[in-house]
């Protein structure tokens, strides 16, 4: 059954060199069958497996085969005019150097361009020999673009046009379409919800060039309004200092104190469906700034007096009345008890919890490893993941939430 479109209309499919080619021409009828604009672009060594007239006739549409036209007179600039045409990109069968070149961010053909200047949904469906698909090189690209955002289609098992028996194989046409489906799907599921969430380190100042503060970067709360907007959602994204840039389609509003950071929150609360508060906010700041800088010369010791700042999160959870509350929780010890104190004691629906001593978890990394507890004081281990994958996941929850609570189904 077609979906209904609201925000996806254009696929662009890329087509990579390997024999999995030509399934490609089935899933041009199918995506067109659901009601969508295909356009393909082959690599120059996937028209050895499939014409760019087979591609034509299907798509209805022009088919790409490199940067630049032999016609004189055509002065479109291909990658750019793609990009911006597309809604979704879609590499199959995606070669293992395809993928590499995307990991490393290599664009020497129209293809790799296209999707350099891309702002969207990136899929690939990968394709190759048994021993390639688990090459830890291959595996390190793969999960190096999950990270960035792409998403892919797993392989199957089967028999390869090598003659081996394995992993490798490109999912078929119709798995491939439920995939793009749901990702469609997902794109509107929170069209109507306004997002509120905050990210990375608060700094507290001690005197006019130095602070207190964390190792929060703001990855996690980068990736949690990235994933929210893909959704559709209004989001407000209340960020402490980072090194990382807005993301387009985003409101970003940056603060530095606690105190700047509670005050944005109060500001855009009332109004917000859901509240994710995924910043490290400092616990306490110094009750005394020092005026200028403090002198090493003139002091051997100083003695710092902290208040505690206020807590933002259970201010709100005090306050809420229909929002639906997310909190995170570093800890280094009794995680699932010190986050379930937590998650009572601030009136939320879920909290987070990781494992600020392992070095594959929490501040800084691109990965996290997390349980998720709820209001009924279930625990969900979730295995390794990246911040991306784990945006999603919560997502997914807070997407449930709504169609159960639309249902009214009490949660």
């Amino acid at each position: 059954m077609a979906l209904e479109k609201k925000t996806i209309k254009n696929i662009l499919l890329g087509v990579t060199g390997g024999i999995a080619a030509y399934k490609c021409a089935e899933l041009v009828r199918l995506i067109k069958k659901e009601g969508f604009q295909v356009k393909v672009v082959l690599t120059r060594n996937a028209t050895r497996f499939i014409t760019p007239l087979t591609m034509a006739v299907l798509s209805e549409n022009k088919v790409y085969t490199g940067l630049f036209s032999a016609d004189e007179e055509d002065q479109e600039i291909r990658h750019i005019s793609l990009a911006h045409w597309a809604d979704m990109i879609v590499i199959a069968p995606a070669s293992a150097n395809t993928v590499a070149k995307l990991a490393y961010g290599i664009a020497d053909d129209l293809l790799s361009s296209t999707i350099l200047a891309f702002e969207g949904e990136v899929v690939l469906a990968p394709a190759m020999n048994m021993v390639m698909i688990k090459n830890p090189v291959v595996k390190d690209n793969i999960r190096y673009l999950l990270q960035k955002g792409y998403y892919f289609i797993d392989t199957g098992k089967g028999s390869l046009a090598c003659g081996d028996y394995g992993d490798g194989r490109m999912a078929e046409p119709a798995e491939i379409l439920k995939f793009l489906n749901k990702r469609i799907a997902r794109s509107h599921s929170l069209s109507n919800k306004k997002i509120l969430i905050t990210a990375s380190a608060t700094r507290e100042p001690l005197d006019q060039v130095r602070f207190i503060s964390n190792y929060s970067t703001g990855k996690m709360g980068f990736a949690l309004a990235e994933a929210a907007r893909k959704r559709g959602a209004e989001v407000i994204l209340i960020t402490g200092p980072t090194f990382l840039t807005d993301i387009v389609g985003v409101t970003t509003i940056r603060v530095n104190s606690a105190a700047e950071m509670r005050e944005q929150v109060v500001s855009h609360f009332e109004k917000s469906d859901v509240f994710i508060s995924a910043a490290a906010v400092a616990d306490f700041r110094p009750v005394r700034q020092f005026a200028g800088k403090i002198k090493k010369e003139e002091n051997d010791t100083i003695m710092l007096e902290l208040g505690k700042n206020v807590d933002i999160l259970k201010e709100a959870g005090e306050k809420k009345e229909r929002q639906l509350l997310i909190g995170f929780a570093a800890e280094a010890e009794k995680l699932n008890e010190n986050a379930l104190s937590k998650l009572k004691s601030k009136n939320l629906d879920y909290i987070v919890v990781n494992d600020i001593t392992r070095e594959d978890s929490g501040f800084g990394t691109d990965t996290n490893k997390v349980s998720i507890i709820n209001r009924k004081e279930e625990v969900t281990d979730l295995p390794l993941m990246s911040k991306n994958e784990l945006a999603e996941y919560i997502f997914d929850l807070i997407t449930s939430h709504f169609e159960q609570h639309n249902k009214g189904i009490i949660v």
